[in-house]
C-alpha cells in the first residue's frame, strides 16, 4: 500500500467544527460524515489515503482518550464511521486512524478502576510530560498489550488500512514489536506509521517492526532553510534523509496538526517551494488539510493554542475561497508528476550544489533520475528535469 500512498491528513474535530473544550451533549452530532463531500476533492488532488487524527471518545482534543472503541459523540457514532468507510472504499481510499496508546485521558475508566496505568510512588497516575490531564499507560503490564492489540484488530476488522501511532517514540520499541507482530498475524497487510520527533528513527522502525516513521528532521530543515535563506541546513538534512531511506521508507510532510502552517512560516511562495520538495523527494508524502490551499495559521498559547492550525472546513469544497486555487493546482501538478514516476518513493537523493539561496539535488533509482534546482533569491523558483525528458519550471 505505502508504495503508492499519498495521504490527505485531516484533524476531524477541527475540520468539522466540533467544540474542543467545554462541550456538552448539545454539541453531539454526526459530523464524521461531513468529510464525505471532501473525498472526491482528495481524489482530484491526486491523493489516495485519508489520515485521520483521533476520532475516539475523548474529553477535549482527541488525544485524551476515554474509550478506544467508541466514536467521539461530537463526531457521531458507529453508523457514521461505517458510512465514511463505505464512501472511502467506494473510491479506493485507504484510511489510517490515529491511535493514542502512550497515554489516556485522566478520566478514562481505567485510571480509577486499577487499570494498567503507571503510578507515582504516592499512587497517583503518572502524567505524560507534565500534562496532568493525561495518564501514562504501563507498557510493562500485559493488560496494555492486550488492550492495544484488541483495539487495533477491532478497527482493522471494520475496514481501516492501518494506524498512525501517536508519540510512538515515548513507547518502548519492544512493545510495538510485540503488538505489531500479533496484529499482523490477523491482518497481515496492516500499515503502521510511528510518530517520532526526536530519537533514533531507524531503530524505531527496525526494533518496533513499523513500516515507516515521521521525518521531522526533514520538515524542520525545509521551512527553516526557506525562511532563513540558508540551504546549507537542507543539504545536511538531505544527506541524513538519504541515509534513512536507504534502510526504510520515511513519512514526509511540510505540515500537520501540531505545527504552524507552512504558508504562515515562509509565506505562500515559500510554501509552494516546500511543496516541490515534498513531492520530489523519496518518501511517503502527506498533505495537511488546507496546506494545498495555502491556509495560514500560527499556534497560540494556552488551552486554545492549536485552534488556529486546526480550522473548520466549509461544508463542501465549493465553499473554499478562490485565493488558494493556484496552490491546489500546483499540488495537483506535482502529485501527477510523482504518479508518473513512482520510483521516487524508494529512490536515493544526493546534493549536487549548494549556496545560501540555491540548491540542486538529484533523486535517482536505477536508470531513472530527477534533477531539481531551487532558488529563493533573487526570485523563488524551481526547475525539474526528469531523465525521461519531462521537465517543469515554476516561479513565484
Amino acid at each position: 500500500m505505502l508504495d503508492h500512498a499519498i495521504f490527505w491528513h485531516v484533524y476531524p474535530l477541527g475540520a468539522t467544527g466540533a467544540r474542543i473544550r467545554d462541550w456538552s451533549t448539545e454539541d453531539e452530532g454526526h459530523r464524521l460524515t461531513d468529510l464525505i463531500p471532501w473525498l472526491d476533492y482528495l481524489i482530484d488532488l491526486g491523493a489516495n489515503g485519508l489520515l485521520l487524527a483521533p476520532i475516539f471518545a475523548s474529553t477535549t482534543h482527541g488525544y485524551d482518550t476515554l474509550d478506544h472503541y467508541r466514536i467521539d459523540p461530537r463526531l457521531g457514532d458507529d453508523a457514521d464511521f461505517d458510512a465514511l468507510m463505505a464512501a472511502c472504499h467506494e473510491r479506493g481510499i485507504k484510511v489510517l486512524l490515529d491511535g493514542v496508546f502512550n497515554h489516556v485521558g485522566i478520566d478514562h475508566p481505567m485510571v480509577a478502576d486499577g487499570g494498567p496505568i503507571r503510578r507515582l510512588p504516592d499512587g497517583t497516575p503518572e502524567p505524560w510530560e507534565g500534562h496532568g490531564d493525561l495518564a501514562l499507560l504501563d507498557h510493562e503490564d500485559p493488560r496494555t498489550e492486550e488492550l492495544v492489540v484488541d483495539v487495533m484488530n477491532h478497527w482493522l476488522g471494520r475496514g481501516i488500512a492501518g494506524w498512525r501511532l501517536d508519540v510512538a517514540y515515548s513507547v518502548p520499541a519492544w512493545f510495538w514489536a510485540k503488538v505489531v507482530d500479533r496484529v499482523r498475524g490477523q491482518h497481515p497487510d496492516a500499515v503502521f506509521l510511528g510518530e517520532i520527533i526526536h530519537g533514533d528513527y531507524l531503530e524505531l522502525v527496525e526494533e518496533g517492526h513499523l513500516d515507516t516513521v515521521t521525518q521531522y528532521e526533514l520538515w524542520k530543515a525545509v521551512w527553516s532553510s526557506i525562511r532563513d535563506v540558508n540551504f546549507w541546513e537542507l543539504e545536511h538534512a538531505l544527506t541524513r534523509h538519504d541515509e534513512f531511506v536507504a534502510q526504510a521508507p520515511m513519512q514526509t510532510f511540510v505540515g500537520n496538526h501540531d505545527v504552524d502552517r507552512i504558508a504562515s512560516v515562509v509565506g505562500p511562495e515559500g510554501a509552494a517551494l516546500a511543496a516541490v520538495l515534498l513531492f520530489t523527494l523519496p518518501g511517503i508524502p502527506s498533505i495537511y488539510y488546507g496546506d494545498e490551499q495555502a491556509f495560514t495559521g500560527v499556534k497560540g498559547e494556552g488551552f486554545s493554542a492549536d485552534d488556529p492550525v486546526r480550522p473548520p472546513l466549509p461544508a463542501t469544497p465549493e465553499g473554499l475561497a478562490p485565493l488558494g486555487q493556484w496552490m491546489y493546482e500546483l499540488h495537483q501538478g506535482l502529485i501527477a508528476a510523482r504518479r508518473r514516476h513512482p520510483w521516487l518513493v524508494h529512490a536515493r537523493v544526493e546534493v549536487l550544489e549548494t549556496e545560501n539561496e540555491a540548491i540542486s539535488y538529484r533523486v535517482h533509482s536505477g536508470d531513472d533520475s530527477l534533477t531539481v534546482h531551487l532558488t529563493i533569491e533573487p526570485t523563488m523558483s524551481a526547475r525539474l528535469e526528469f531523465s525521461d525528458g519531462e521537465t517543469a519550471e515554476f516561479s513565484w
